[in-house]
């Protein structure tokens, strides 16, 4: 393989080829298995799976892991409770292969990874079978050649992170007489930014360590011997949920540009999904605060159409039920145009109130997770956040405004913020507003005395 890097502009001369494009058949549509990165769950992979579908993508042939634990170990030699070692992360891509193969019939499947779930897929390709049967990898922000590559004092040399250590060290020798790092015979397409994944740094802001060199460049994610993307100003998720990233990736495993990276409406919507919570165990309030995505059976969820411009609730609960053992939900059948408010409550949890733009298409990784207030914020008078799970907040490059606020809370420059927290005084219940680039959305506000946490989800 002769290693390419393709400069991929954001703007519609990415599509300028659209024309070109043809749907594949049923037949000819490889199964496409998504990997999400660390901490995050399968419903992050939701709009790249519409823009699939909005390409002609048959729903059957897309499918995106869920890790049980999905957070790496802090020291990939050690065990540590509720986290899951490297190899145990490439167990679940290689067991999710085997399931997709067996029930669509297919022979070779397609992997698509966000970050940490690159190095599994890597790992799956490298020692677990995956040079047979995966046709295609495409890692996205995936640090291949670690978040930092020398030894820094207070980070550990067998971190899955550690572009020094033996995990990394061990995918990244020389496959060839090329000094390719990739596994042949798959075909392998990295895509990064530019400047602006926080884990691809020469300085050790984004790990804690200030003014400290990493001994990793921005082109840390980049692979010898696999065709990388550079696309400018993205951010570390948005190098795999992007429209962008989308584009470039439906270009690299079919040969021609999609019709559109947009997400195109459905008529008929039906959404279901899975309630997780924290911890070692879900159920268990002592076992943890970090995320899981186990089933949390005796939730219950409401979910309330509301009025877009004020957040209120339109009537009755259009939808409610309680989890079983498996922690599903659904399926609700949703109003194409129509914003909701869901509703979650369980036995050790805050009741959370989650605000979402109205849905284009249906889904089943609709996933919750429930949340807990925090001893910090025991006494705000309300707790209000703005999220966005598929991309961060960049205030050098991102118009945004929280509750009338710009730029939010929280956001600094180099696109290394999630979310944006307001506790502001609570007098009586009101709207309150979040705005990301055009998207926006309108919820209400909760008292946090009573338990209550407020969030306004960005989908795109």
């Amino acid at each position: 393989m002769i290693s390419r890097r393709l400069i991929v502009a954001l703007s519609a001369g990415l599509l300028a080829l659209a024309g070109c494009a043809t749907a594949p058949s049923a037949q000819d549509a490889p199964p496409i298995v998504f990997v999400h990165g660390n901490g995050d769950t399968a419903s992050i992979w939701q709009t790249t799976m519409w823009r699939f579908e909005s390409n002609g993508w048959p729903r059957s042939r897309l499918y995106a892991i869920d890790v049980p634990y999905p957070i790496a170990r802090d020291d990939d030699a050690r065990p540590q409770a509720g986290r899951t070692s490297a190899a145990e992360n490439a167990a679940h891509v290689k067991a999710a292969v085997e399931q997709v193969l067996q029930s669509t019939g297919a022979k070779q499947v397609v992997l698509f990874g966000n970050s940490r779930g690159g190095i599994a897929i890597r790992s799956y390709v490298e020692s677990g079978g995956g040079d047979k049967t995966v046709s295609h990898a495409i890692l996205g922000g995936t640090p291949n050649h670690g978040v930092w590559a020398v030894p820094i004092e207070g980070l550990p040399n067998t971190s899955e992170f550690a572009g020094h250590g033996p995990i990394l060290t061990a995918l990244n020798r020389p496959k060839n007489a090329q000094g390719d790092e990739v596994t042949g015979p798959v075909k392998w397409m990295t895509i990064r930014s530019d400047n602006n994944d926080k884990f691809a740094q020469p300085d050790g802001l984004w790990v804690g360590k200030r003014g400290v060199a990493t001994g990793v460049t921005n082109a840390g994610p980049e692979l010898k011997g696999a065709t990388n993307v550079v696309i400018p100003r993205i951010d570390h998720r948005e190098t795999a949920y992007s429209p962008a990233a989308f584009a470039a990736a439906y270009q690299f495993i079919t040969g021609k540009a999609p019709a559109t990276s947009a997400v195109t409406a459905e008529d008929k919507i039906v959404l279901r999904g899975k309630i997780s919570g924290l911890g070692v165990s879900s159920t268990d309030p002592a076992s943890g605060a970090f995320s899981n995505n186990l089933p949390l059976p005796g939730a219950k969820l409401q979910v309330f159409a509301v009025d877009s411009n004020t957040g209120e609730r339109r009537g009755a609960p259009a939808y409610e039920s309680t989890t079983g053992a498996d922690g599903m939900w659904g399926p609700f059948n949703a109003a194409a145009d129509t914003r909701y408010e869901f509703v979650l409550s369980a036995p050790g949890y805050a009741t959370s109130h989650i605000y979402r733009s109205a849905f284009a298409r249906s889904s089943d990784v609709v996933n919750i997770r429930a949340e807990r207030i925090a001893d910090a914020d025991k006494n705000a008078p309300t707790i209000v956040r703005m999220t966005r799970p598929r991309g961060y907040l960049d205030p050098g490059r991102d118009k945004m405004v929280f509750d009338s606020i710009s730029p939010p809370p929280g956001a600094v420059l180099g696109a290394g913020v999630a979310t944006s927290t307001l506790k502001p005084a609570y007098d009586s219940p009101r709207a309150i507003t979040a705005e990301f680039n055009g998207e926006r959305i309108i919820g209400r506000t909760w008292p946090a005395a009573q338990g209550h946490i407020t969030t306004l989800e960005l989908t795109y």
